[in-house]
């Protein structure tokens, strides 16, 4: 038993906990319509920090156009492997401030939880590596290098640029992701698949221009309807995915039930689930679309024409196993295949990330799994999720030798993107202890 580095984590929480605080206090928003100077603040807010937490050539990297990173490093024993820690201190925007029960900047604890803009994803992730390296007195049992992004939240636009300018400086042996999160509150998990992701605008015409609803309704459709038409070919009755060619695949269902799945996604009681599968296969290896936006006039702006044109934001993510390229041309080949009625049709392709599947076999996934293990007195379980990493592959590519381990320490009600984020304190204390052994077993 690791008592040492328990008592140390015990000593050390309120502190961290302080340090997670006034990282959630910085709107470290990323997006372009935010200010850049806040990102550019928490950056250097960042390295400060690092730097008082031992990491003394902590400091800010650069790209040309891109909000900066944060890089800092402790050597540790000779021989011993090197292990960087990854978290991102850029965060979404908060949304509008009334659907926040607290204010989405100031952080505030409620029933063990603590809320705010970041304080899961990801300022929770660069708290857990700051505790971790504290519980070994700032003197790691391996070399550790910090890599703090601050464009994870928009893609991580310029990663590939910092990996190919800063490819030395950020190698090593064991990369830890501290992007992704447990099963639940109380069961720590290490994620071992990603969806990837593709999306694009499809917009569909009818007219030349608006005409009179009473006129001509009737013999013409209008492009909204026409719109919705196509929208609604992407699924078939059951509620699954109808574009072809997309893969997936059955997992473990392990032991989620409806009723929890229900609460974490908040849905409303009459909602229906869709699709067919396992709940897990359904959130983690089998496709999934939305709409997520209309481009028409809003209600409050309507006239009774037949719209000439609308636009939507389509969004797929993709299961692992089925490539980017493929899956954005069976996209957009869906939908031009499916307008209704003769209408015009265009799509443009958008962003795509690729779906990653990630081995935990060897020395580092046993180092975490012992750390989870003797943490929470339970063992790790191995998940999915269903959302999007893009960078994980950005790591893969770069450093095909090296192992790739994803945790954290969200969980599935902390709402990350959502108002009311929030953490787990327990897990926060947990989550460093796990990682402070974890570094003492890699270590030998």
């Amino acid at each position: 038993m690791n008592q040492d580095l328990t008592a140390a984590v015990d000593s050390l929480l309120p502190a961290i906990r302080g340090e997670l605080e006034a990282m959630v206090r910085i709107p470290s928003v990323s997006t372009a319509a935010f200010d850049p100077a806040e990102v550019r603040r928490s950056a250097e807010h960042v390295a400060d920090t690092l730097r008082r937490y031992g990491l003394s050539d902590a400091r800010l990297l650069e790209i040309e156009g891109a909000h900066p990173a944060v890089f800092g490093h402790v050597a540790g024993p000779d021989g011993t492997p090197t292990v960087l820690l990854y978290a991102h201190h850029d965060v979404q925007p908060p949304g509008p401030d009334d659907l926040w029960t607290s204010a989405p900047f100031e952080p505030v604890e409620r029933h063990g939880r603590l809320f705010g803009r970041g304080s899961s994803d990801d300022k929770a992730g660069i708290a857990v590596h700051l505790g971790a390296i504290a519980a070994h007195g700032s003197r790691p049992p391996v070399t550790v290098k910090v890599f703090v992004e601050g464009e994870e939240e928009i893609g991580s636009v310029h990663l590939p640029q910092f990996i190919d300018r800063y490819r030395d400086l950020l190698a090593a042996d064991v990369y830890v992701i501290a992007d992704s999160g447990n099963w639940r509150v109380g069961v720590p998990a290490l994620t071992t698949s990603l969806r990837g992701l593709v999306d694009c605008v499809v917009e569909v015409r009818t007219l030349e221009k608006g005409t009179h609803s009473g006129q001509f309704g009737g013999a013409f459709a209008d492009a909204l309807t026409s719109l919705c038409r196509l929208l609604a070919t992407l699924h078939d009755e059951a509620g699954n995915v109808a574009i072809e060619g997309l893969g997936g695949y059955p997992v473990d269902p392990l032991d989620l039930t409806e009723d929890e799945l229900r609460q974490q996604a908040g849905a409303l009681p009459g909602t229906e689930l869709i699709g067919t599968g396992t709940l897990t296969e359904r959130t983690w290896t089998r496709p999934a679309c939305s709409v997520l936006a209309i481009d028409s006039p809003p209600v409050a702006e309507a006239i009774n024409q037949l719209l000439p044109s609308a636009r939507a934001k389509v969004s797929v993510r993709i299961p692992p196993g089925t490539d980017p390229e493929k899956a954005m041309d069976a996209l957009i080949g869906h939908l031009e295949a499916n307008v209704p009625w003769g209408a015009e049709v265009t799509v443009t392709p958008g962003s795509h990330g690729a779906p990653i599947a990630l081995s935990t076999d060897g020395a580092a996934g046993d180092a975490w799994r012992a750390g989870f293990a003797e943490a929470w007195g339970a063992p790790a379980v191995e998940i999915g999720v269903g959302g999007t990493i893009p960078f994980v592959a950005e790591f893969q590519e770069a450093y095909p030798d090296a192992a790739v381990l994803l945790t954290g320490v969200a969980d599935p009600t902390s709402r990350a993107h959502g108002p009311d984020e929030s953490l787990d304190l327990a897990d926060l204390r947990n989550g460093i202890l796990a990682e402070a052994i974890a570094l003492r077993v890699l270590a030998g």
